[in-house]
């Protein structure tokens, strides 16, 4: 099978298309037919070795973290599951590749398109652990940083059903975006403190996914680091006292109910556009430039 591989550190360089073994799956684990994967900014970050320390790199490596796609073989052990199923899910194995092994995973419904099923397991999954994290409730502020990008734009809608006000960074050009998730759009750069003030006099939490000084401008939002959670951010997160969260428990039944949501039109997922796997160097540095709206996707 066709897989992305790098075997050192660097630029999208050093992502390459190889020939490599189909895997085969272990006890508990399908084997999927990938129909499309993930962009996740992560990726490139591991790729140019920045998250060594959190996520230890095997050369060849092969990036992605999720997908979805048909189910192709099932391991030992495993129930409810069998050759032909449309699924999505975290991958075990990478995801930029015609084949990965999944272990946590959950039927794709039939409304709802391959390319929001894949953009789905991890923008999902971060988003509800960083607001249950973060405990943000009915009646509450929260400012969700990179609110626009594929983890934002479901936090925004997960926050709003929890009965939150929701304010949330952006470029401009995404502001009206926003507006149809329901939440209030500020521009980021210098000033932010005070145009989050004139249209929320009071923060209860901060979810950062977009990093580049957000944990600074949080803590003098809030008065002190209570509250604040960074998935982009580690260094700051360090130096601050902030939470750095790096992942958490997946769950199948979790991303089920997601993608559920998803499939019945109750949550939106936006897709910024698609690769071919041969392309995912330029779909990695699209992410790593920012401003994307959603999520980006490879389609083997």
């Amino acid at each position: 099978m066709e897989a992305i591989v790098f075997d050192r550190f660097g630029g999208p360089e050093v992502l390459r298309v190889a020939e490599v073994g189909v895997p085969q799956p272990g006890p508990g684990q399908v084997r999927l037919r990938v129909v499309a994967a993930g962009v996740n900014p992560v990726d490139h970050k591991v790729r140019n070795g920045l998250l060594e320390q959190v996520f230890p790199t095997v050369f060849p490596a092969t990036p992605g973290w999720e997908a979805a796609g048909v189910v192709d073989e099932v391991g030992e052990g495993v129930t409810g599951l069998a050759a032909g199923d449309e699924v999505l899910g975290f991958t075990d194995t990478g995801a930029y590749a015609d084949y990965a092994l999944a272990t946590v995973v959950a039927r794709k419904p039939a409304g709802l398109g391959w390319d929001e099923a894949a953009a789905l397991p991890v923008a999902g999954e971060t988003a509800q652990r960083v607001l249950d994290l973060l405990a943000v409730g009915a009646g509450e502020t929260v400012l969700i940083h990179g609110a626009a990008g594929g983890v934002g734009g479901v936090a925004v809608q997960l926050a709003v059903a929890r009965g939150a006000t929701v304010v949330g960074t952006a470029s401009p050009g995404n502001h009206d975006y926003l507006r149809s998730l329901g939440a209030v759009p500020v521009a980021y750069g210098p000033g932010l403190a005070d145009r989050v003030r004139a249209v929320a006099p009071r923060v209860d939490a901060v979810f950062d996914a977009a990093g580049q000084g957000a944990v600074e401008v949080s803590v003098e939002l809030r008065g002190g680091v209570d509250r604040i959670v960074t998935i982009a951010d580690a260094v700051a997160a360090q130096q601050s006292g902030v939470v750095f969260s790096a992942g958490g428990e997946r769950s199948g039944e979790a991303l089920a109910a997601l993608a559920e949501l998803a499939g019945t039109g109750r949550l939106r997922v936006e897709v910024a556009g698609t690769f071919a796997l041969a392309d995912a160097g330029k779909a990695q540095d699209r992410s790593a430039g920012g401003h994307v709206r959603g999520k980006l996707l490879l389609r083997p």
